[in-house]
């Protein structure tokens, strides 16, 4: 049984808009049933508008400060320590307009296959 992820050996997924680290996958920890990872915002970027068809979303802010859109709602802060509960098949698209530093989420999904549609929208 595994109790620990050394972050070191998990793939790192590069973006323009920053990258993701996915801790814990049924694909690489047999038996897994959520996904779990790491999403790093570069300064002033947001990843595309999309949504899970298949799938809620859990996010929590780990550190900086940004916006979030859901549902094509206005966008509200989040600062870290807020948790942003996204429904099944709703549009969302978190960025992070601080122009200083990087900003990070934590991501957790209900099941395997995190099926994605999206769009282009960043911060301007």
């Amino acid at each position: 049984m595994m109790t620990s992820i050394d972050v070191d050996k998990v793939a790192t997924h590069s973006f323009d808009w920053g990258v993701i680290k996915w801790l814990v996958s049924p694909d690489q920890n047999p038996g897994a049933k959520i996904t779990f990872g790491e999403v790093v915002l570069l300064p002033g970027q947001g990843h595309v508008r999309h949504n899970h068809p298949t799938s809620e979303e859990i996010l929590y802010v780990l550190s900086g400060v940004g916006e979030q859109i859901v549902d094509d709602a206005p966008p509200f802060v989040v600062r870290p320590g807020d948790t942003i509960y996204i429904p099944t098949a709703i549009f969302f698209m978190p960025r992070r307009c601080t122009r200083r530093r990087p900003a990070a989420d934590a991501a957790i999904f209900h099941q395997r296959f995190r099926q994605l549609r999206s769009g282009q929208n960043h911060c301007t």
